[in-house]
């Protein structure tokens, strides 16, 4: 047989995606005249597509900062990490859906762009509040620094601690390079309609907003939140007592829909009166408002008294004589009153949300709900269950992904669990912490808690089993599951750890004082030496879960061996949404290639270290497109 050119072969990136380039490339698509012949950005026509004047501009509104540009750059810079799953920490690993990853949550989130990317409907974030005390984000994680929890300097348990006062002269700019790049990434993983809150208090509320502002789209402002997080008054700053704190709420898009709250037993004794037959009712105005966009109807209403209301009405006058036919019109106790409409309770679907929760829950409700679990002090600052369940319930379906990436002690993943159990959902949650060190004076340490992590698995490991017990001691719950088809509640959770790459391209280390030719020769050099060792084979199902995430599976992906294959082990990988037969050997049988005829249709993936050229010809002579190589 005559040998042909071998076609341009697929690869998956061994990296987190260029989002960079990827916002550069669909820039190009969408209007080439921005780049010029090399490709590059044409910034002056740039510059005129946006202006509407041509008039030199001297002055401008703009949000800025000492280290802005180098925040934007640690976002769209690419990981070379991987996550590695923990099945000892994890609970039912192989049925759950949900997910709990330790480590830095920049990294992270940029591993999870391509599997995740438009996926989750709502994100909560309790980050640092810039007390100075608090900031221990630095945006430093190096696999080739030997250990990445490693005891060195200034890290203690494996983690880096900074402080962040005022007297460093960056004090709202460490913050605001902190926060930045954290939620570029996270509105990538936002579906269209998906919602982000943000608690915040006054010392970054400011920068926030306005941040945000950049990144999502000031249009895309929906509201602040004022939530009293505290009873107890103190003299906290200034002689004030400061009670509550923020939530700032932000969309992707303006497609956002939020859902009407139900109609308190207080709200409709207030607005509502009974009729003789025990019917709840409210009188609601026809009357036109000044800029009411419907316009309005002029016409003249006379009322049982005789006295003539002349104005513009919402309704039309064939609707308002219906209304009057049906007696469901009110002119008041005097039945000389302007006309209002009656309304019945069971026609109301319920209210807006305020964005003043004054008696929803606190702090001091937090901590009891941990300290329930524990039966020690774990955290001094906690936010309650019932904060974030009515967030979530306010934009999240009943089958969505929340995400945390700032998790804390879990209480998002403990709500998550709860409103399931309330209406027999099938809510996500993927929560990422970074292995913060616990003080070792403190009740948590002495407890074996040597993390922030290890308390927040172990917060979601109690919270599902008592959830699970209380649903077995209710005949309701019991009954709400079987109605959604369901036998049990998802109150378990995969463990993955932010851990170094098994490809040698993503630890090598270039020597700075070495020159460009002189580091890819070396690369080279350490390549083949870890090939050699076979050092990406001794942990198989881990290269195929940072494959796999590479290639955009989610981590709750199923991996099956397949009996058929006898000379190499390959194996089918699954999603919701992709399918594709993996196989990471170090050679590729040629009985293998041969039986991968009766499979043309699905993709296969496997190391380009596998195939000889001979081999590389003929398995894309068979699969054609579907064959990727790493």
């Amino acid at each position: 047989m005559k040998k042909t050119k071998i076609d341009k072969l697929n690869k998956i990136s061994k990296q987190s995606p260029n989002l960079r380039q990827e916002i550069l490339d669909k820039l190009k698509k969408i209007y080439p005249p921005l780049f010029n012949n090399q490709g590059k950005l044409n910034q002056e026509e740039l510059e005129q597509l946006t202006k509407d004047f041509s008039t030199p501009q001297t002055e401008k509104y703009e949000f800025n900062w000492a280290g802005k540009q180098q925040s934007k750059k640690k976002a769209f810079t690419k990981s070379k990490a991987t996550l590695k799953k923990d099945k000892k920490k994890s609970i039912n690993f192989d049925k759950t859906q949900n997910l709990i990853i330790e480590g830095d949550n920049l990294e992270v989130l940029k591993l999870l762009q391509k599997s995740y990317f438009g996926k989750i409907k709502c994100i909560y974030i309790d980050p640092p509040y810039n007390t100075g005390n608090d900031f221990i984000y630095s945006d430093n994680f190096s696999e080739n620094k030997k250990v990445y929890w490693e005891k060195n300097g200034v890290y203690r348990n494996g983690v880096k601690l900074d402080t962040n006062t005022e007297s460093s002269g960056r004090y709202h700019s460490n913050w605001l390079s902190m926060i930045y790049p954290r939620l570029l990434l996270a509105r990538n993983l936002l579906k269209e309609d998906g919602v982000i809150f943000v608690s915040i208090d006054d010392n970054e509320v400011h920068n926030l907003r306005k941040a945000m502002d950049e990144v999502f789209g000031e249009e895309n402002f929906i509201t602040t939140i004022m939530w009293k997080r505290k009873k107890e008054k103190s003299n906290d700053v200034k002689g004030f007592a400061v009670q509550g704190e923020y939530i700032i709420v932000y969309g992707k898009s303006e497609s956002i829909v939020l859902a009407k709250e139900n109609l308190s037993e207080e709200y409709i004794k207030s607005s509502y009166r009974k009729d003789n037959k025990g019917h709840y009712w409210r009188p609601v105005p026809i009357t036109v408002d000044i800029g009411h966009k419907g316009g309005g109807y002029e016409y003249e209403i006379l009322t049982p008294s005789g006295k003539k209301h002349k104005r513009l009405w919402r309704l039309p006058k064939k609707t308002y004589d219906n209304l009057l036919e049906k007696e469901l019109i009110y002119f008041g106790k005097s039945k000389d009153g302007i006309p209002q409409r009656i309304k019945f309770l069971d026609e109301d679907s319920g209210t807006h949300p305020s964005n003043y929760w004054e008696k929803l829950a606190t702090n001091k409700d937090g901590k009891k709900e941990i300290l329930e679990l524990f039966k020690f002090e774990v955290f001094d600052t906690v936010k309650p269950t019932k904060l974030i369940k009515k967030l979530f319930s306010l934009v999240s379906d009943s089958q969505d992904y929340a995400l945390d990436f700032f998790a804390g002690s879990g209480t998002t993943a403990h709500a998550v669990m709860e409103l399931n159990k309330e209406d027999g959902g099938n809510r996500k949650f993927i929560l990422v912490q970074i292995p913060e060190a616990t003080n070792e004076k403190s009740e948590a340490y002495k407890a074996g808690y040597k993390t922030i992590s290890d308390i927040c698995i172990e917060r979601v490991k109690r919270a599902g089993t008592k959830i699970l017990k209380q649903i077995q001691d209710d005949t309701k719950q019991q009954k709400l599951l079987e109605q959604n088809n369901k036998t049990d509640l998802d109150v378990g959770f995969k463990v993955f750890k932010l851990s170094k790459s098994h490809f040698p391209e993503n630890t090598f280390t270039p020597d700075p004082e070495k020159s460009h030719k002189e580091n890819l020769k070396a690369l080279e050099t350490y390549i083949k030496k870890a090939t050699l060792q076979k050092t990406l084979f001794k942990n198989s199902i881990d290269l195929i879960y940072e494959i796999a995430l590479k290639d955009g599976f989610e981590l709750t992906l199923k991996i099956k061996k397949i009996k058929e294959f006898d000379k190499n082990i390959v194996y089918k990988i699954s999603d919701n949404n992709k399918k594709a037969f993996i196989c990471i050997d170090d050679s590729l049988n040629n009985a293998t290639i041969q039986q991968l005829e009766n499979h043309q249709d699905r993709r296969f993936i496997c190391l380009h270290t596998s195939l000889n050229t001979t081999k590389k010809w003929n398995l894309q002579n068979i699969l054609g497109s579907n064959l990727w190589l790493v």
